[in-house]
């Protein structure tokens, strides 16, 4: 009898957390204003896989990180959040990389070892490429999310193997 009720209230509870995981949730004000400012960053004209912009929301003021390859895009992305809903101050915190020749010849040499790579082209794919390339004065850092730790060794060993580059930090998370 005893096992039987175990069943019984194992069955009941597994029919039960199907239902409550169904129960809509509305998102908080911090959620809705992190999506907005995520959509706004991404979807800005002239943002390229050279670039990497993140964030950190502090109550109603956003903190802009990263670095840039345009002093256009630093203000933009800045005028573009301050506009939101919710933001009181932005505190734009984005380098922009310095003008060299040097470093766009690495740029675009470890674009083509790194999305020329057959098990890494796939992340080409799309509006906004999940590998971002950043290149200061000769050397490289890898942002962005790969699918397994095998993608990221590869992009990390290909950026490595491009004539030129001093150094590569592979900051590449794995997605859970």
């Amino acid at each position: 009898m005893k096992h039987t009720m175990q069943q019984i209230l194992f069955v009941a509870g597994a029919i039960l957390l199907p239902i409550q995981a169904a129960v809509p949730t509305t998102p908080s004000t911090e959620e809705r204003i992190a999506k907005s400012i995520r959509k706004e960053l991404l979807t800005m004209p002239f943002l390229t896989i050279f670039d990497n912009l993140s964030y950190r929301i502090d109550g109603d003021t956003v903190h802009l990180y990263g670095q840039v390859i345009r002093p256009t895009l630093k203000s933009d992305a800045a005028n573009r959040v301050a506009r939101l809903e919710g933001i009181a101050r932005v505190d734009n915190q984005i380098e922009i990389l310095p003008l060299s020749p040097f470093d766009d010849r690495l740029r675009l040499a470890v674009a083509r070892a790194v999305y020329g790579q057959s098990a890494l082209n796939r992340y080409a794919l799309g509006a906004n490429p999940s590998i971002r390339i950043i290149v200061k004065n000769g050397n490289v850092t890898l942002e962005g999310v790969v699918n397994d730790t095998g993608a990221r060794n590869i992009a990390n060993i290909q950026a490595n193997g491009v004539f030129g580059v001093f150094s590569v930090t592979n900051n590449l998370r794995v997605e859970k």
